[in-house]
């Protein structure tokens, strides 16, 4: 018998699929166990092998803990909104919806493939309208509730309603818009009904509003500071530019102080917290007023040192700040204009990282010192940014390494108000130090002259003390088609919400993906797009009217919505009247352990903790936090090729050969080269239409040698290996050991085919420990003590490694231990028994065939993890070097509870101690118990 894993593997993958043996109920009876892989999207490239490695390590996990006996919830679903199906529509005229069923078809063959151990049964698909009805059913939740901030969550709108009619808003805490006007309950119960949806718009959790957005004019839509990298779309590279639209934006910020405390109940790497901790930006200080000259105007400045208000020389407002272009002189207004258009076309993420390039206009108004009354130049400066505090910053220059470069560059005053030389840099500590020139705040430290200042703020009316986020709403709107609709219409301007029991609203056809020629997003061009609220459905634009039918909304949702909480939908993925039942959610409360990429971060890992504490402010989930456990598994990286183009022709010169010549790398396929780097010359002639009458200077050998770079696994540069071929060539067996074998689980590490080939000889070892050409071997003889200590041995080992994830010095001991029991001529049923369970969450399928060919009729997936027998692995006896006169001579075995005076004599009857002494006694005897004999003639 032979091992076949082409055939093994097709045979259990059957016997997985028609036994649906990774079905979950949900039996409450029993622990249970959440394993969940982040969300994937089914690009139309497909897998390649370093997308597997998360789920390799969740798979291990969730097969692990079935042994164990919990009750696991292994999902997989597809995050299938998004815009890559969108742009190839715009390109082709394909549906999206035809293009992300083609991209899930092939990726589940891959998946497949593989052997995981998915509850296909629970499958989701966020732009399955079953899916997203309930999407929409959360936002309208978000519309009809406000952040009360004595009770600290979530309320419902009728709640603040109620508060309103009974005594205004005057003693209203609450997370909401910027300078609401103070009414009574008599000027409230007074409002039109359109007046108070205005009003009520500006405390709901979700809210329509003026918002200054990333905009891509190539793609057509607003992008999430997530979505940027380096200034360019992170989707085709496209030019962003920032502008203002009215856009759908939810209160994240009321989660603010609730997202960072709840970082301290999770186990999470550092490095994602502290990720989570800069961008959430909580900042302890005070808001201070400055009045503009001459006008009625005030700037609100958010600091974290009003200790140094005193040294303030100027104020610096962002580009994008509301007041610029009114209190911009007319002999600025040129200068100013050109340079807020230069700075739109720079990301917030790009302005902020930039330290080096000093750029700012003077706007030619004055503000007014809250304390001394001189008048301070107001300029504009891109390293402020309208998104955090309030776009302006008092700019003092001695305490502010920006600001001292921003004065130097323009040659603006500097005014020191430290004990300190700041000749040469700004003093930024927060110790050391006491205030000069600060009129009542001289001699002062910073802990006593902050206290000082902000109660003469408060007691002037000229500031207040003020903890602040950087944190900002986030913006909920997509000028796009193919994402979640919302259920919202609209009457006289104002966002209605279709009633939940109406839901879905589904996504409707258009002929066109691209906006309108008028600049409305795709759905403008739908023709079935309006609401008919006498018969509560969609019906078309025609019959608009006004007063029973209305325009729907034409924006559709982020890619962000449908995964802010998906994991709950895998709870009771069937439930059609709920998300989950109470019952379900209750059960499995939230996921135990996550996988997913860091790159996460600030955006999927932020919204959905988000997401969720709004649910449990409204009873939905138990829980404050939805991941438990997070691990992010490292990247695997490719090992790319490059060919030299010599500078301005179309010949290609050999690694070797290259010498002075300017010369262009050009990433090549792989597949194209072998594994001496030697490039297929003819094959690299067809591969690209502009490559076919290339021509080539070689190695003096006839070759030509490719250079080789590590860099990351990517379709652009052609390094990508598909684990489609892995699994034909070797079966997918091989390819989990492999992955898991090439390093820990959270560091990146090379691909490197060339080591497959052990990882499958492994295999190929251990399928003869079972059986030989012959047929199965195994026999029912009772083991030794050696294959019993080698087998828990293991065992030990597997738990260990798995129960601390790191699955790679586990394959390293399989190898040992196979290579040990085949030395120890092994063939017995106790110990390969267990060792073909405890191998099964690595290798599912050879195990599943071994498990059968012991004669066993049920999966070894159902079979309890062997249990560790510590007895197994103590020494009963030692092997000692005797030596005499300090030189070892010979071995001897004894008993590992003989005390010294027993040793002695067990040593001094050998014949070997005999003949060595030739008759003479010894001088000396030295015995140390399970360490030294030594005899001393």
């Amino acid at each position: 018998m032979k091992y076949t894993p082409n055939e093994i593997e097709a045979k259990w993958q059957k016997y997985w699929k028609e036994n649906q043996t990774f079905k979950t109920e949900n039996d409450y009876s029993k622990p249970k166990y959440y394993v969940l892989d982040m969300f994937p999207y089914p690009s139309g490239a497909g897998l390649h092998v370093g997308h597997p490695l998360g789920y390799i390590a969740s798979d291990i996990v969730a097969r692990y803990k079935r042994h164990q006996g919990f009750n696991v919830l292994h999902p997989q679903g597809y995050d299938s909104f998004g815009l890559p199906a969108e742009q190839y529509a715009i390109q082709t005229g394909q549906h999206p919806a035809v293009t992300t069923e083609v991209n899930i078809a092939r990726y589940r063959e891959q998946l497949d493939k593989i052997g995981f151990s998915f509850d296909w049964s629970r499958e989701i698909r966020t732009s399955n309208p079953e899916y997203y009805k309930f999407t929409q059913a959360i936002f309208i939740k978000l519309f009809e509730s406000w952040y009360n901030k004595v009770s600290d969550k979530a309320e419902v709108i009728s709640s603040l309603v109620a508060i309103f009619e009974k005594e205004g808003n005057g003693n209203v805490v609450a997370v909401c818009d910027d300078n609401i006007a103070t009414f009574s309950a008599d000027e409230w119960n007074a409002y039109s009904e359109k007046e108070k949806e205005v009003v009520l718009l500006k405390y709901r959790m979700t809210y329509l509003a003026e918002t200054e957005v990333n905009w891509c004019p190539a793609l057509g839509t607003v992008l999430a500071n997530d979505e940027i990298v380096n200034g360019v779309s992170e989707r085709g590279g496209h030019a962003v530019v920032r502008k203002k639209m009215k856009q759908w934006s939810m209160r994240i910020s009321a989660y603010a102080d609730r997202l960072l405390s709840g970082l301290s109940e999770i186990d999470w790497s550092d490095s994602i917290k502290e990720s989570q901790k800069n961008w959430i930006g909580k900042s302890v200080g005070a808001s201070i007023y400055f009045n503009l000259k001459d006008s009625q105007e005030q700037i609100e400045v958010f600091t974290t040192r009003p200790d140094t208000v005193f040294g303030v020389s100027f104020v610096t407002l962002a580009p994008e700040h509301d007041l610029v272009l009114d209190i911009t002189t007319d002999t600025q207004r040129s200068a100013v204009e050109e340079y807020i258009a230069m700075t739109s076309k720079r990301s917030e993420r790009e302005r902020m990282a930039d330290v080096k390039t000093i750029s700012g206009v003077f706007t030619g108004a004055y503000a007014v010192h809250p304390f001394t009354g001189e008048s301070i130049e107001i300029w504009i400066g891109d390293y402020v940014l309208a998104g955090y505090g309030t776009g302006a910053v008092m700019a003092v220059p001695a305490g502010d390494e920006r600001d001292f470069a921003f004065a130097n560059h323009f040659g603006l005053e500097i005014k020191n108000i430290f004990d300190k030389d700041i000749s040469e840099a700004a003093f930024t500590d927060k110790a050391g130090f006491v205030l000069n020139n600060s009129y009542f705040l001289n001699g002062l430290d910073f802990k006593a002259a902050t206290e000082k200042v902000i109660e003469r703020l408060q007691e002037e009316g000229k500031g207040k003390g003020k903890t602040n986020f950087r944190l900002r709403d986030a913006v909920f709107s997509r000028q796009r088609y193919w994402g979640e609709p919302f259920p919202v219409y609209y009457v006289d301007g104002m966002p209605k919400m279709i009633d939940a029991a109406h839901l879905p609203i589904v996504l409707p056809e258009v002929e066109k993906y691209l906006p309108t020629e008028e600049g409305y997003p795709p759905l403008g061009n739908a023709k079935v797009w309006a609401w008919d609220t006498v018969n509560n459905k969609v019906v078309e634009n025609s019959n608009i009217d006004d007063v029973a039918v209305f325009p729907l909304e034409l924006n559709t949702m982020p890619g962000w919505a449908g995964s802010s909480w998906y994991w709950l939908r895998y709870m009771d993925a069937s439930n059609e009247s709920q998300m989950a039942s109470e019952e379900a959610i209750g059960y499995w409360e939230s996921v135990d352990l996550y996988l997913g990429g860091s790159e996460h971060a600030t955006g999927h890992l932020l919204y959905s903790r988000f997401w969720n504490k709004f649910l449990k402010d409204m009873g939905m989930v138990k829980v404050e936090e939805p991941f438990k456990k997070l691990i992010n598994q490292g990247m695997i990286l490719g090992t790319s090729a490059f060919v030299y183009r010599v500078d301005g022709t179309n010949t290609f010169v050999s690694k070797g050969k290259i010498g002075d010549q300017k010369v262009q790398p050009i990433h090549v396929d792989v597949s194209l080269v072998n594994n001496a780097s030697e490039l297929n010359l003819e094959g690299f002639k067809a591969w690209r239409a502009d490559f076919e009458n290339a021509t080539f200077v070689l190695e003096d050998s006839g070759s030509y040698i490719v250079g080789h770079e590590v860099e990351k696994m990517s379709k652009s540069y052609f390094n990508v290996v598909n684990p489609d071929d892995i699994c034909n060539e070797y079966g997918a067996d091989t390819l989990r050991l492999y992955e898991m074998f090439l390093g820990p689980l959270e560091q990146a590490k090379p691909w490197n085919t060339a080591g497959i080939s052990g990882v499958f000889g492994f295999l190929k070892k251990l399928w003869k420990l079972y059986a030989s050409d012959e047929g199965v071997q195994v026999i029912d003889e009772e083991p030794t003590a050696e294959m019993y200590k080698t087998l828990h041995k293991t065992i030990k080992k597997v738990i260990d490694d798995i129960e601390g994830f790191s699955f790679n010095t586990s394959v390293s001991q399989f190898m040992i231990c196979v290579n040990e029991l085949g030395q120890q001529k092994c063939r017995h049923r106790a110990i390969l028994e267990p060792l073909a369970v405890i191998l099964a969450p690595y290798v599912p399928h050879i195990a599943e065939e071994l498990w059968s060919l012991l004669g066993k009729t049920e999966s070894v997936s159902k079979q309890a993890f062997p249990v560790f027998e510590p007895s197994y692995l103590i020494e009963s006896s030692k092997e000692y070097p005797v030596s005499f006169n300090g030189k070892m001579r010979f071995k001897i075995e004894l008993a590992m509870d003989l005390n010294a005076e027993e040793i002695e004599k067990a040593v001094m009857n050998d014949e070997r101690t005999i003949a060595q002494l030739g008759g003479k006694e010894p001088k000396k005897v030295i015995i140390v118990p399970g360490k030294i004999i030594n005899i001393v003639g």
